[in-house]
């Protein structure tokens, strides 16, 4: 991999022309990422319809890409670091762009739950290594906050224009909303190879591939969340096996890395404390915001009864993060620092689902609208820095490793969040009634303001009583927007 003095372009610190063609590759791959599962999501009516799937089976059509993603993401973090950054993120850039593919030709709902399994899989090997190459590319400070927060502004793009183009896609075929990302994977492989530059491969003397703790630590990661997701669906005995089994998993995991000479994690990495706050935050940051998600949209649809479409330009005001992360967010975490942006950044969420608990059945948009925007604002401020955070200080040669950790705990927040509001959801709601649906819902509610409320009294003790300062404010993040904006979760 190139060295970050390789990109900047000058002693200055600016980037050049080819650091912004490298980050735009990037950018364009978790675009990718996020506007695949937002399609996705306003599909799944038309979905069941045309093959015919159950409530159940139906769920997993979602169920099999978290599974995917979340239970190989060390493994791909990790991958990234010992046979190089570029190879992976091209390769599992080609698996993405076949099986997103394949999942538009599937005639049986089992045909399209296994291209959903495969397409998070590669999304999990390709996803922590093209963070790792900002990481290692661009210069650990502005520079390379600057890269991030607009990573992470695609990130929020991606899923909010995702929810419309999905919504149109759906309206003519639902099989557009696999075959649209195969044309834009396409263009960004092409990309990748022309301008992701090349690097010698990594030296991996005495550094063997841990299978062990890679078998371990997967397992272990898809135990968990495959218990949480079915928490809703199976019964209490069959959920806490299966997540004491994950836990059981992640003992052994640990006891192997202890005794391994080449550990999948170092488990010394946990000794950051601004590493392991970020990743807890991360965590329930996601489950508050896609469990708040999860209810809006019932509560729009089924309720309300507003269409797929409507739903979704109701909802795409959430991506005002978009424009947000690479304008103010940059200013911001020069003025106060990663922590308390961050910090001021949950406070905000755990303000826009406290707006929204008192639904009513007759709510008018403008009365949602308050919520709404202030959780883009929030997403805004809260998830770039916390990428920053996750992986600041953090040696070259675990980059890698620290972005998979971070996307891990996004994935299983996420959906930890969704069963959680689901289960809360279907126990609270005594009937059909539009009464009992709201109830339902304003129980449901609680567990977003929580999670929020949790996750900003954890970031709380990162904080510096040193005016101005905050934990990884590596110095001014530059302020001007890139010349031209670059089309860039969690997460999300």
């Amino acid at each position: 991999m190139s060295t970050p003095q390789a990109l900047s372009g000058s002693d200055t610190g600016r980037m050049s022309g080819r650091a912004w063609g490298v980050l735009f590759v990037l950018c364009g791959a978790i675009f990718l990422e996020g506007i695949d599962v937002a399609m996705l999501n306003v599909a799944l009516p038309a979905i069941r319809e045309d093959l015919e799937m159950s409530t159940g089976m139906l769920q997993w059509v979602m169920s099999a890409y978290v599974l995917g993603y979340g239970g190989f993401m060390l493994l791909g973090g990790r991958a990234a670091d010992l046979f190089g950054r570029r190879r992976m993120f091209v390769f599992w850039l080609v698996v993405f762009l076949l099986f997103s593919g394949l999942g538009g030709f599937a005639t049986e709902g089992w045909m399209l739950i296994v291209a959903r399994f495969v397409t998070g899989v590669a999304a999990a090997f390709m996803t922590p290594a093209g963070l790792s190459i900002i990481t290692t590319s661009f210069e650990e400070g502005p520079q390379r906050n600057k890269a991030l927060l607009v990573y992470s502004g695609t990130a929020a793009g991606g899923f909010s224009i995702g929810l419309v183009v999905g919504g149109l896609l759906a309206a003519v075929d639902w099989r557009w909303v696999f075959f649209a990302p195969v044309v834009l994977t396409f263009l960004i492989l092409v990309a990748a190879v022309v301008l992701i530059p090349k690097s010698p491969r990594p030296d991996r003397q005495g550094q063997s591939v841990d299978l062990a703790g890679a078998l371990s630590v997967t397992g272990a990661i898809l135990l968990l969340v495959f218990g949480v997701e079915r928490a809703a669906h199976a019964s209490a005995a069959w959920t806490a096996a299966t997540i004491g089994a994950g836990l059981v998993l992640f003992l052994v995991f640990v006891a192997i890395e202890r005794r391994s000479a080449s550990p999948l994690v170092r488990l010394g990495i946990f000794r950051s404390g601004s590493l392991v706050r970020a990743n807890l935050a991360g965590m329930l940051f996601a489950a508050g915001f896609f469990g708040f998600q999860f209810i809006a949209v019932l509560y729009l649809q089924e309720l309300r009864g507003w269409s797929t479409l409507q739903t979704s330009f109701a909802l795409i005001v959430i991506g005002v993060d978009a424009i947000l992360s690479p304008t103010l967010t940059p200013r911001l975490v020069a003025r106060f620092g990663n922590a308390r942006v961050i910090f001021g950044g949950l406070l905000l969420a755990a303000l826009s689902y406290a707006l929204f608990l008192p639904i009513g059945a007759d709510w008018t948009y403008w009365a949602m609208f308050p919520s709404l925007i202030i959780l883009g604002l929030a997403f805004s401020l809260a998830y770039g820095p916390l990428t920053i955070l996750a992986t600041d200080g953090v040696a070259e040669e675990e980059q890698g490793v620290a972005g998979g950790l971070l996307y891990t705990s996004f994935q299983f927040g996420a959906a930890l969040g969704l069963s959680s509001v689901a289960a809360v959801n279907i126990a609270a709601t005594d009937g059909t009634s539009p009464a009992a649906l709201l109830d339902g819902y304003r129980a449901a509610l609680v567990v977003p303001l929580v999670a929020a409320l949790v996750a900003a009294v954890i970031s709380a003790f990162g904080l510096r009583s040193r005016a101005g300062a905050g934990e990884g404010d590596t110095g001014p993040v530059p302020t001007a927007a890139p010349e031209k904006n670059v089309p860039v979760e969690a997460a999300r």
